[in-house]
Parts: structure tokens; sequence; C-alpha cells
């Protein structure tokens, strides 16, 4: 497998703040602990990267990640929950979009699934609101370790009936499928 060395930038609120880097990157989009966080630390084959927490909500900013300056990765804060106000709310949601929308190194946004359950009604309206936009996406399926090995390629078809197109399945807990997932973000960069 292609070592990949990754290092932690700057974390950013809006899209002013933003780093100047020339490199492809990959916003995470997904639930409050979906495994954002855990996906970045299993890529870069570091527990201690990205920091994680059992607490929802703890991303508040966009945090950005420079992998073996070839792609950068940013991970979002979590949808669909917030013990915040709802003044706060609105501004990450303006802020968000406004990175979404103009950021010019974006290739391609991922949105995560928890393999655990079925989509829910905030990952449906997150990806409604990408594809009116028309913005590139695939989707990666976290957790896989929870389901059962005959029972993988069900929730991977399950998934593609309802999101197009790739889907890839991921598990941060014992890197299954992390090698595909470079690759495919390797071949993404291209």
């Amino acid at each position: 497998m292609k070592q990949i060395n990754a290092e932690f930038i700057i974390s950013a609120e809006k899209l002013s703040q933003c780093p100047d880097f020339p490199y492809p990157e990959f916003p995470l989009l997904g639930r409050s602990n979906v495994g954002k966080s855990s996906f970045i630390n299993a890529l870069a084959n570091n527990k201690k990267l990205a920091k994680t927490s059992n607490t929802p909500g703890k991303t508040r900013l966009i945090n950005f990640f420079n992998f073996s300056n070839t792609f950068m990765v940013a991970d979002l804060p979590g949808y669909g929950y917030a013990k915040v106000s709802k003044e706060a709310q609105a501004k990450w949601q303006k802020y968000l979009e406004e990175y979404l929308l103009n950021r010019k190194q974006i290739k391609s946004l991922i949105q995560f699934i928890d393999a655990r359950h079925e989509v829910q009604k905030n990952d449906y309206q997150m990806r409604e609101w990408v594809e009116a936009y028309n913005l590139p996406v695939f989707t990666v399926v976290t957790k896989i370790d929870y389901v059962p090995r005959g029972k993988v390629q069900k929730v991977i078809s399950d998934i593609k009936k309802v999101f197009s197109g790739e889907v890839l399945p991921f598990s941060a807990a014992d890197r299954y499928y992390c090698e595909k997932t470079i690759e495919y973000l390797l071949n993404l960069c291209q």
C-alpha cells in the first residue's frame, strides 16, 4: 500500500480563513458521530491525528489535513446534531454553504453513511442540496465492521439504490477497504 503521511494544517471557520493549497480537496459530509474523524485517522494510519469523540457535535470548524502533498481532507461539522443556539447553527450553515459552493480546490464531496442504520432524513436532505448545486459527490459507508460479512453487499446495494455515484465500504476499526479508498481518492486527483 502506498504510504500516506498526513498532518493537520489549520482549522477555519469560514472560506476566507481556509488555507491556500493547490491540492485537490475532499470535504467530509455526515451526521455527527458517523466516523469522519476516524476515517481520517485510518487513512493516515494515525489514531491521534483527528480528534474523535463519543460526544456528538464536537467538530465546530473546518479542519484541514494534508495527505502527502497529494490531496487535502476537510473535516466539516456534522449535521443533524448540535447543542448550540439556532443563531450558531444558522452561522455554520451560511459559512459551510459559502465554503462548499466557492472553494475552487474541491474535487469531490464525500458523504458518510453509518452502515448500522438506514439512511436518515438529514442524509437525504444533504444529498438533495449537493445535487441541487450539481456538486461532485460519492458515498463512504462507515462502521462496516459492525455488519456481518455476508450482509455487506446488501448494505452497499441498498445505499446505491438511493444515492447515485460510487459507494465505498469502510472500517476505521480494522482499516478494511483503506487501500481501496486511498486508490479511489488518488485516481480522482489525476
